[in-house]
């Protein structure tokens, strides 16, 4: 089935009432206990806790001491389907978005085929339509084989659905051809998701330049690389009038790059992922592959710029960038392994434990945060509000978990997380209305 651009397999919409959660929701002001019924598949009812009576037919999931948000958006994951399935599919990749929280992802096309042409983006849709746990959105590539030297058919692959169009996994070198996908991106609509390097300046190198890759004898990738890009690119945004959207940012410059087209009236939004705002190159002096990224972990000045553009609102969204590969293919030294980690299942545990409970960012910002990517790619945001579908996580910021302890839902294990102990555990997600993820405990179900 569908839902506007996004597709999934779907299920039996759900009847449940959940009760005497703390719901919170930055964008409708909840922020108190109640009640929510959710009545086939969507939001019924919203009462004061113990308000709401539990109708005959619904199941009833006493909550107290939980939180409900709404339900989280992922506008960067990598699924890995067509062709290296054996990474992650479209059913393992939702599954573990369900487990985080997330009620909708959208997937990148770096895949094998590239997703450069509408019968492989018809293909996809079909896959999600018998896979996908929760709705899945898909953006193609903006050149052929992401080659960067020929536009893809941008508007058959609109009507077939794409949410917007990137090359992720390389940047458009070329200014010119960027410009042209900005002016048929006008036409077409949709966004242009950006990853933003200079290949002249990253070409070899495996980690972020500083004092940490001086002390290994690792070549390092400077910040400059991105910044530079994201600052040229936002201006042939701001001349074309186009939308465009700059994805996993890194570096201090990058957010100052950003800030400054923004406030020119640039079309431009940016996005941060959980390992850049809680992890530092320092993780890489372990030479543990699950650190390698690209883009890379930077110093810890950047991390606090990352920081503080979500807090001042130049960075739009988190992202997890959720990039999953075999055991195997990590096992190698640092320098010969792939770049990419997961994240779907610790995103919302990480950057609440890191930055929520020390005071560094409120709850309600991580929230809005983990939901405001829905938008950018004109999607619906979830709300916690009568009449709308039941997009929702309902999550125990009490309980501590170690990642990887129990293994993972994702089909691959890459996760610069692993071992930590976390703070805040996902027993709950409606997503588009159905029972996504469940990891209640029996005494907190009432038949």
């Amino acid at each position: 089935m569908s839902v506007k651009g996004l597709f999934f397999a779907g299920g039996r919409p759900a009847d449940l009432l959940i009760r005497g959660a703390h719901l919170l929701d930055p964008r409708t002001g909840l922020d108190s206990p109640g009640d929510v019924l959710v009545r086939a598949g969507e939001i019924a009812e919203i009462g004061a806790p113990g308000a709401l009576p539990a109708p005959d037919s619904a199941e009833t999931v006493e909550a107290e001491g939980l939180h409900l948000f709404p339900g989280f958006v992922d506008p960067h994951v990598h699924f890995r389907t067509p062709g290296q399935e054996h990474k992650e599919d479209l059913a393992s990749g939702t599954a573990a978005a369900a487990a985080g929280g997330f009620t909708a992802v959208i997937a990148m096309p770096n895949t094998a085929p590239v997703v450069d042409d509408a019968p492989v983006l018809r293909s996809l849709r079909d896959a999600a339509e018998r896979q996908a746990r929760v709705p899945v959105g898909f953006l193609a590539a903006i050149t052929r084989g992401l080659a960067g030297s020929e536009l893809t058919e941008m508007a058959e692959l609109r009507d077939a659905g794409a949410l917007g169009f990137t090359d992720d996994g390389r940047p458009v070198v070329s200014a010119g051809m960027l410009r042209k996908a900005l002016q048929y991106q006008r036409l077409t609509g949709g966004v242009l998701g950006l990853h933003e390097e200079d290949p002249s300046l990253s070409n070899g190198c495996v980690m972020h330049e500083g004092a940490v890759s001086a002390r290994l004898g690792l070549a390092g990738y400077p910040s400059v690389g991105e910044s530079t890009i994201v600052a040229r690119d936002a201006a042939l945004a701001k001349f074309e009038e186009g939308r465009m959207h700059f994805q996993h940012l890194s570096a201090a410059e990058s957010v100052e790059a950003l800030a400054y087209w923004k406030g020119r009236g640039a079309q431009v939004t940016g996005e941060a992922s959980p390992h850049h705002l809680t992890l530092t190159d320092e993780a890489v002096l372990s030479l543990d592959t699950r650190y390698k990224m690209n883009p890379p972990l930077r110093a810890e000045s950047d991390r606090q710029a990352l920081i503080a553009g979500l807090k001042d609102g130049t960075i739009d969204c988190i992202a997890t960038d959720h990039a999953p590969h075999a055991k195997h293919e990590k096992e190698v030294p640092f320098e010969e392994a792939p770049n990419g980690v997961t994240g779907l299942e610790t995103s919302f545990a990480s950057v609440y434990t890191e930055l929520v409970k020390p005071g560094i960012i409120p709850l309600s910002l991580l929230i809005e945060k983990l939901t405001s990517g829905a938008a950018l790619f004109d999607l619906c945001t979830p709300r916690i509000e009568v009449g709308l579908p039941a997009n929702l996580a309902l999550v125990d910021l009490g309980a501590s978990w170690v990642v990887g302890e129990h293994g993972y839902v994702s089909r691959s294990a890459n996760s610069c997380f692993f071992g930590r102990t976390f703070d805040g555990v996902v027993r709950l997600t409606v997503a588009a209305g159905t029972v996504a993820h469940r990891a209640l405990d029996r005494a907190e179900v009432a038949a």
